[in-house]
């Protein structure tokens, strides 16, 4: 089902709708700030093992999970002082942090180095609906494992359609990727670059 909401001031009344399917199970694609991400709650592990089919995603790729701030992700990962600065610096923005997961991050999140992976994207529309949730979403981004990220809502509905609860329209986004840039070394490591600069990690 589209559901649109406002990108500046997301209706509080549509966010808690998208709450209520998110507790009750549900996986919804969203917008963030470069593509359409799918997700479901971080603790629903059927619906983690359903995106896996969806997309048909390896299992051996754990999925990243989005927070709403810096305080959340402080739950579900160690932060040191370096990584803390790092991460006021550039978030929320385009950048997913590779982190050393604490014990609350479930295990199909995790890689074999017990890291995680975590975004705060600039855009108010997820970032209420994980607020309001209480807990973490994760992020995937909204195609076929293998194909090219998808920015409109129309062609995810005719992709995925009744695979998904909801499909949140917040208007036609980019095709860009976050950068992935670990922070559990003494330097940062990039590992994708994207949309985020990633020139001052050197």
């Amino acid at each position: 089902m589209l559901l649109t909401l406002d990108s500046e001031h997301p209706q509080p009344h549509q966010v808690a709708r998208v709450v209520d399917c998110l507790k009750n199970g549900g996986i919804i694609a969203y917008p963030t700030d470069t593509t359409y991400g799918i997700g479901c709650s971080i603790f629903n592990k059927k619906g983690i093992e359903r995106i896996y089919l969806m997309k048909g995603r390896e299992r051996r790729k754990p999925f990243s999970f989005i927070c709403s701030s810096l305080s959340e992700v402080a739950h579900y990962a160690r932060v040191d002082n370096n990584a803390f600065k790092i991460m006021k610096r550039f978030l929320p923005g385009p950048y997913t942090f590779v982190l050393e997961a604490t014990r609350d991050v479930p295990d199909l999140l995790l890689t074999r180095q017990k890291t995680a992976g975590i975004r705060i994207p600039d855009n108010r529309i997820c970032l209420d609906v994980v607020l309001a949730l209480g807990n973490p979403i994760i992020t995937t981004s909204a195609n076929l494992s293998g194909e090219d990220p998808v920015g409109d809502p129309l062609i995810i509905e005719e992709t995925f359609g009744h695979q998904l609860d909801y499909i949140i329209d917040g208007g036609l986004l980019t095709t860009d990727v976050s950068s992935v840039v670990a922070l559990t070394g003494t330097t940062p490591e990039v590992l994708r670059a994207g949309v985020g600069d990633v020139s001052w990690c050197v």
